[in-house]
């Protein structure tokens, strides 16, 4: 379907999981067909990991969130039409939807690209939009299910690789050494294990660790520095996405919920312990091998549920449980 110098329009605004992912197909396009030139729009919050991004020549950034609320319906109206003329001015040849909602539909329309590419299992009728679909399970990890979008552009698929920027280390982090990361909470209310079981775990392993996060974060990942009995120091809130890549590097490993931080740390080939309840570790679970994926084996888990009273498939994962294995897994 490619000839080689076609311009194509990825639409993957978010979350930062989900551009970690996509970052596979980034790479097969680029590497089967290296004059493509290759645009992204990205939510705000998120251009980050994109800026300056060798394989992307221009970045689309949309201030998504606002677009939710009633409030900012004069601001949100003239970037919409602000949008549709950037767009239109591109003349893109080949549109690919990887979010698969009703706004990212719309985009893909308003790129008045001749090919419009997105899933037929995507939701909010955003199919109505694409002239193009494939099919792909959403039991497919969701890195294998963007590499059907290379393949049916005509990719070859040598490896899998997520090219990501190769920032400097910053100099407070220069002085620490053999540190393990906790990610301490996901967006997900259900995600989440308990504080209190970090804080005993902390205890129980014999590594100094980071905590990372955002500024969301900070409240929970103070309270574990502070009973961590000095293990523990956290940066949460303080840190760039770039940052992070640094500060995964140089880790041993990390332990963490289903989150899209768990994601760029395997994209920097980081071992993962992954905590899971409420979500699938075939569908975002740590990608690759070596990674250490515990659950709690119930029968209700995964149910895909944001928030839940109960957590129970959270709280059976104890940290003595966690602890046994990864003692196991790293050969302590």
């Amino acid at each position: 379907m490619i000839k080689g110098n076609e311009k194509i329009l990825i639409i993957k605004p978010s979350s930062l999981g989900d551009i970690v992912h996509s970052l596979p197909l980034l790479n097969t396009l680029k590497e089967n067909f290296p004059s493509t030139k290759i645009h992204w729009v990205v939510a705000k919050g998120f251009e980050e990991l994109l800026t300056e991004h060798p394989l992307v020549e221009k970045l689309i950034v949309i201030d998504k969130d606002k677009w939710r609320s009633i409030k900012n319906i004069n601001s949100t109206i003239r970037e919409f039409f602000n949008l549709r003329e950037e767009l239109k001015k591109e003349q893109y040849d080949i549109a690919i939807d990887l979010q698969g909602l009703l706004r990212s539909g719309i985009i893909t329309m308003l790129s008045k690209a001749p090919i419009r590419i997105g899933f037929k299992e995507s939701r909010e009728f955003s199919t109505i939009f694409y002239n193009k679909k494939i099919s792909a399970s959403i039991e497919k990890h969701a890195v294998f299910r963007y590499l059907e979008v290379a393949k049916e552009l005509g990719c070859t698929i040598n490896e899998i690789k997520f090219p990501l920027p190769k920032p400097k280390e910053p100099e407070w982090l220069r002085e620490l050494k053999d540190f393990v990361v906790i990610i301490p909470s996901a967006r997900w209310q259900s995600k989440n294990w308990p504080l209190p079981y970090f804080v005993e775990l902390v205890k129980m392993l014999p590594y100094s660790f980071l905590i990372v996060g955002s500024k969301s974060d900070v409240s929970e990942a103070l309270k574990i520095e502070e009973y961590s009995e000095g293990k523990a120091i956290s940066v949460a809130g303080k840190t760039t996405l770039k940052e992070l890549i640094v500060i995964f590097n140089k880790s041993l490993f990390v332990i963490t919920p289903d989150t899209g931080t768990m994601h760029l740390a395997t994209a920097c080939g980081k071992k993962v312990v992954a905590l899971f309840g409420p979500t699938s570790p075939k569908r975002t679970g740590p990608f690759g091998e070596g990674h250490l994926v515990i659950t709690s084996g119930l029968n209700c888990s995964p149910c895909f549920r944001k928030k839940c009273e109960d957590q129970k498939c959270m709280r059976e994962i104890t940290p003595q449980m966690v602890y046994n294995r990864i003692v196991e897994w790293s050969q302590l």
